[in-house]
């Protein structure tokens, strides 16, 4: 039976990526491994998947992903440079070719000041590091689920455009 969780652009990213002789490795904190984990559904995923780093408290975005505190002091744990850094500190951590990086707010409460939807996706490789911020609809698990999807697929175009 197929995982549901897995869409084409999951095994996409895999196949591209294993092609290329690249790898990925994400450092998470709204989906607490959640991207890591489907792209490890994704058969022959080992040729491409690094690893991951949950980071769903602020000290361990510090201690796992090597995000300055002094950062995540100044703009939280739900912003832009914070979504860069972790990616940046998944692709260096991890020792792979790309790194992707998520904070957000899943809810139930607003928090931060970003209301209920907020992600930044961040995504780091040869060609620097970006963030994407997003506004997803729905409960903590279509939040968490639409970020694990779109991360797969702005990796996916980044990963075809190299």
């Amino acid at each position: 039976m197929d995982d549901p969780l897995i869409d084409d652009d999951a095994r996409a990213l895999i196949a591209d990526l294993t092609v290329r002789g690249q790898t990925v490795a994400t450092a998470e904190s709204l989906t607490a491994g959640l991207l890591a984990a489907t792209l490890a559904g994704v058969p022959g995923a080992s040729a491409a998947l690094r690893g991951g780093l949950v980071t769903y408290t602020v000290d361990t975005k510090t201690a796992l992903a090597g995000v300055a505190p002094e950062l995540l002091a100044d703009v939280g744990p739900v912003a832009e440079p914070t979504a860069r850094a972790l990616a940046v500190g998944a692709m260096q951590r991890c020792g792979a070719t790309w790194g992707a990086g998520l904070t957000g707010v899943a809810g139930p409460e607003p928090h931060g000041g970003h209301p209920v939807g907020t992600v930044f996706l961040g995504v780091a490789g040869p060609f620097g590091a970006e963030v994407t911020r997003l506004q997803l609809g729905g409960g903590r698990w279509d939040i968490r689920l639409g970020a694990v999807r779109a991360a797969a697929r702005r990796l996916r175009l980044l990963v075809e455009q190299q």
